[in-house]
């Protein structure tokens, strides 16, 4: 009991209950008496923030499965501590320890810890559900054992209603499992337009938040598809900006000194999958050879201009030449001063 297959039903299985798969389908039973306003056999939740209780619900009427800040109890001797004075000690910043001598142990409120067991009321109302007529989930990731169990319990053929974000546990497995997939809030407000209490549920929202209008908010209010396209349209805007800045960064940086001819010669040759170029200026397809003898003649010329006995000869034949440049000199100089 409580554990089931999470395969979604086949569209073409006909409901038991139900005379369809839909919210209306959902109303019209409500309607019938089955189900109807008043008649809450219990409300189980994960919350700790006594949010149910704000709500209007009566205290016997919720079963807080991880406890919550409604009471405290000292960890020791398992004592209640008054409210009011763990109110006092929290305003000023105190830590509580329990009144009961000679305990003095410290005072925590009753929400579950990590590896403590759940409160003795949840384990007791656990099989509840088996007895409901109408099974109403919502905002929930049913992920947390043994609370993700308990929509198991539901006998089949009792209507389940699934108000979320998205599919969870084995909800849509049966034939009359109802998926009101999206906002939490829109899911609320159809179900009691369908039902003919909307007007209800917004003077009853009026009276908590008389400065915010839930009739507005439903108006301005925006799907999961219009949240995911929102979003999606910020990121790429936020990319678009980052391609700027990344653009513009790369305008800035200073150009790189353009290469020797015949070093950019040899880097074109190099890359040239198909090992043919075309000369800068001519369009002629020039082997890669070619590109390298070129190459080796423009080094050879510049270093000749650089120095012009290097590679010409041993060092004896180049002092010889120098020797014999110095001594023609004179010489020259001799055919002047005779032809004058």
């Amino acid at each position: 009991m409580g554990q089931e297959a999470s395969t979604p039903i086949n569209e073409t299985t006909p409901p038991q209950t139900l005379n369809a798969r839909t919210l209306e389908a959902v109303a019209a039973y409500i309607k019938g008496g089955r189900a109807r306003k008043g008649l809450l056999l219990k409300l189980f939740t994960q919350n700790i923030d006594c949010l149910e209780r704000k709500a209007g619900v009566p205290d016997d009427k919720i079963v807080e499965a991880h406890g919550s800040f409604a009471s405290q109890r000292c960890i020791e001797c398992q004592t209640d501590f008054p409210d009011d004075l763990m109110k006092q000690a929290i305003s000023r910043r105190e830590v509580p320890y329990c009144r009961q001598a000679p305990c003095k142990g410290l005072v925590k409120p009753n929400i579950v810890f990590f590896g403590e067991s759940l409160p003795e009321e949840f384990q007791r109302n656990r099989t509840l559900p088996a007895a409901a007529d109408l099974a109403i989930i919502m905002g929930t990731s049913l992920t947390v054992q043994p609370f993700a169990s308990l929509p198991g319990y539901c006998s089949e053929g009792v209507p389940r209603l699934l108000v979320n974000s998205e599919r969870v546990g084995g909800l849509g497995s049966r034939a009359d499992d109802v998926l009101l997939l999206g906002d939490c809030d829109e899911g609320v407000r159809k179900l009691a337009s369908a039902v003919g209490w909307l007007e209800e549920l917004e003077a009853l929202f009026e009276t908590h938040h008389p400065k915010q209008s839930s009739h507005a908010q439903s108006k301005v209010s925006k799907t999961q598809d219009d949240r995911l396209e929102d979003e999606i349209a910020k990121i790429t805007e936020d990319v678009d900006v980052a391609l700027r800045i990344s653009s513009q960064h790369t305008t800035d940086l200073p150009k790189s000194p353009s290469l020797p001819e015949h070093r950019a010669t040899e880097a074109l040759s190099i890359s040239d999958k198909e090992n043919v170029q075309s000369q800068p200026g001519t369009g002629h397809n020039i082997p890669p050879e070619m590109h390298h003898a070129k190459s080796d003649q423009s080094s050879q010329r510049e270093r000749s201009e650089e120095h012009p006995f290097e590679g010409e000869g041993s060092d004896e034949q180049r002092r010889e030449t120098t020797a014999s440049e110095s001594q023609a000199q004179p010489l020259e100089s001799d055919r002047s001063k005779s032809s004058l």
